[in-house]
């Protein structure tokens, strides 16, 4: 029989994002993905960024190979919320448009992915317009009652050929009767990207990498790529450590969490493939420095007592820095700037059940401190000098108080009721010192506001494998630092400038699913979803003094500014269709739809992160030691009439660079894994097997070509 972990029909699935606690995901009126630990090792991905791509209802964009910015339903970075073990990682610098965050989560030691699709602020406030991803490491396993100990590891090597990646994962756990210790390192090394070479007949030359710039004798020269179909410069190095200690306090649980990420320098790769419209490069260095982030955490797991029957109580702080590097074409400066965000979070959910009914209820604190520095460095001369920074330089902060309260009842067993309130209220204040580049009319920037926040569905369980969901939310998202106070030049020569006037941005939400499942064997589902969206952020342009251009870093570029849109809407649609033939064969297949507007006079203007329709088509066999999988990935074509040629959406990497299109793709893929002997398993994959040259919609960056995985894997 196949490991219960790839069925793709499972009724009885227990989900934890829906509500902080277990809940079985038929009660739970929001669309939920879940993807647990076995599923994801035999997805066997390079980063936790890939393995979201792989769920097929999250597309990625990419604009250097370190990189991953996920869209879900529509919204994008600073609108869908990352969680790793209970702690939200969204802080107050994540950017409005594509964010490598995600990417500094280890995939190999993950436990249990899941994903709400749509507005998910009653549970997690400020940023889950779009969506959550919530992210669940392993924890340490203690000793059982007739084990001294217990003493388990793994530990694989991958090898990938269009990434030239090699990486190496070990984890330990030793469990004694009290006390349970679990640490996890991973390194990981990629070479420069190869893409695809079965090109589009109508763009022959699109995404290929024709030049690369080297320094030579004190000059910068461009050098011609003796193989157009590798991206030079998109190689780096990533190390991830973990580290977790679970022991008990009478009858309280505590779990101590460790994480620490770091890469090398990340090349800014789309950045660095622009030229001028002499064909001369623009840049001849453009990278991040090494995105590290820290997370420390203490949870406690209390013992029912009267007002409650579980209990969690999580007190995290994190450290993140983050750098950008660049220096233009011939010239000898070089700019540093470099942020740090330390943040401290204190989360309380609780959960009572009375009869028929449960109660959820919990409050949240998060304070931010941003911390901006700039300079230049003279790379002949050695001279460092003063240079306008990317936030604020006197510093930010935000704060955030949030209590929350939800309610299920179950009418029988055939109606379940959901309800749910909260209430945030966030500040936040920027100050600018030095005002040598920028003159602002302001010192600095001050905001408060609040949001109540709500949502009701019902799931209505009907004989005959019929499931009925509805569900009416609304989301809150405040401008944090990086909407209110950033000084950012986009490329294609604008840049944006502060707006100290913004408003907060909500969406007001309807869903509808309905399924159907056949002798537990196959399942049909489909949802329905329709987002109003006021005061919508988005970039457009502005003007500066008067002035609709600005000189910045020695160009005339024009402003463009983070403005409230009146109202905009998005509405989509998704279906799957899987099923359990038998024991050794199954099937999936999973398909989107998005389509997004601003409201304007006299047309409608296209939203920004609008993804074309995408999705994945599955044929898994199991064989005893045996599995395998034949599946292709498919992005629909993004047509020119719905770019949003002033937001975010990157025309300039597009098949046409003018008024934006991205041809539609679909790769056929294969992969297996073998189980040599008891603790010991191979893996073995084709990606992109007919080496077809494809960008995801949006990204700067061309996806692998074909690539051949092998992975081999070890436990105790």
């Amino acid at each position: 029989m196949p490991d219960s972990s790839f069925k793709e029909v499972n009724l009885e699935e227990v989900t934890l994002s829906a509500s902080r606690f277990s809940e079985m995901k038929k009660y739970v009126p929001q669309q939920v993905q879940s993807v647990g630990a076995e599923k994801m090792k035999f997805m066997n991905q390079q980063t936790t960024a890939e393995m979201l791509t792989h769920t097929g209802n999250i597309l990625v964009q990419k604009s250097q190979l370190g990189g991953g910015s996920p869209v879900i339903r529509g919204f994008e970075a600073n609108k869908v919320l990352i969680v790793v073990d209970g702690v939200r990682m969204n802080n107050a610098i994540f950017r409005g448009g594509h964010l490598q965050n995600v990417l500094s989560l280890d995939n190999s030691i993950l436990d249990k992915t899941e994903i709400l699709f749509g507005p998910s602020s009653v549970l997690y406030g400020s940023d889950a317009l779009g969506g959550v991803m919530s992210f669940y490491t392993k924890n340490p396993v203690l000793a059982t009652a007739d084990q001294k100990s217990f003493i388990g590891a793994n530990a694989f090597f991958r090898y990938s050929s269009a990434y030239n990646e090699k990486t190496g994962h070990v984890d330990l756990n030793f469990g004694g009767k009290k006390i349970a210790f679990l640490s996890s390192f991973t390194l990981s090394d990629f070479g420069d990207l190869k893409q695809g070479s079965n090109y589009f007949s109508k763009f022959p030359n699109w995404g290929k990498r024709s030049f690369y710039v080297e320094r030579i004798n004190g000059t910068d020269s461009m050098i011609t790529n003796s193989n157009p179909n590798k991206q030079v410069q998109t190689g780096y190095r990533q190390y991830d450590f973990l580290q977790k200690i679970l022991f008990n306090v009478g009858k309280t649980e505590n779990v101590l969490n460790f994480q620490y990420s770091t890469t090398g320098n990340v090349f800014r790769y789309d950045r660095l493939t622009e030229t001028n419209n002499a064909g001369i490069a623009k840049s001849a260095e453009w990278y991040y420095g090494p995105q590290k982030r820290l997370l420390a955490s203490w949870q406690l797991n209390l013992p029912k007592a009267k007002l409650y029957d579980q209990g969690t109580v999580t007190t995290a702080y994190q450290n993140i820095e983050e750098s950008r590097h660049n220096r233009g074409y011939k010239s000898s400066k070089l700019n540093h700037r470099v942020e740090q965000v330390d943040i401290f979070s204190l989360n309380t959910d609780f959960k009572k059940t009375i009869n028929k009914n449960e109660f959820n209820y919990g409050a949240e604190f998060v304070y931010n401190k941003v911390n901006s520095k700039a300079e230049f460095e003279n790379i002949v001369t050695g001279q460092t000098g003063a240079l306008d920074t990317r936030y604020p330089d006197g510093g930010s902060n935000t704060q955030s108080y949030a209590g929350y309260g939800t309610f299920l009842h179950k009418f029988g067993t055939k109606i379940i009721a959901n309800s749910g309130f909260r209430f945030s209220y966030n500040r936040l204040y920027s100050k600018f010192n030095d005002k040598t580049f920028f003159p602002f009319p302001y010192d600095d920037i001050e905001q408060s506001s609040s949001a109540l926040t709500g949502n009701m569905g019902i799931v209505f369980l009907p004989t005959g494998g019929w499931r009925i969901a509805a569900l009416v939310s609304s989301g809150f998202r405040t401008p944090n630092v990086d909407d209110m106070s950033k000084v950012f030049e986009s490329g294609g020569g604008t840049v944006i400038v502060p707006n100290p006037n913004l408003k907060p941005e909500k969406t007001f939400n309807y869903e509808l699913t309905v399924s159907k499942s056949f002798f537990n064997k196959y399942q049909i589902s489909s949802t329905v979803w329709y987002s109003n969206y006021t005061n919508a952020l988005s970039t457009d342009f502005s003007t500066y003094n008067g002035s609709p251009t600005i000189v910045y870093n020695g160009s005339n570029s024009q402003v463009v500014t983070v403005v409230n849109k009146n109202k905009a809407y998005v509405w989509g649609i998704s279906g799957t269709l899987a099923g359990d033939i038998n024991p050794h064969f199954s099937f999936s297949t999973v398909i989107n739809y998005t389509y997004g507007r601003i409201k304007e006079s006299p047309v409608n203007y296209p939203l920004d992160h609008v993804a074309p329709v995408f999705g994945r088509t599955s044929f898994f066999v199991n064989y005893g030691r045996f599995r395998s999988e034949l599946f292709a990935l498919y992005n629909g074509s993004k047509d020119s009439a719905n770019y949003n040629l002033r937001g975010e959406d990157n025309q300039l990497y597009s098949a046409d660079p003018v008024n934006g299109f991205t041809p539609g793709w679909v790769t056929a893929n294969l992969r297996a894994t073998y189980d040599i002997i008891k603790n010991v398993t191979i893996q073995f994959a084709v990606e992109n097997i007919f080496d077809k040259y494809y960008r995801v919609f949006a990204s700067g960056l061309s996806a692998p070509g074909r690539n051949f995985v092998i992975t081999l894997r070890g436990r105790l």
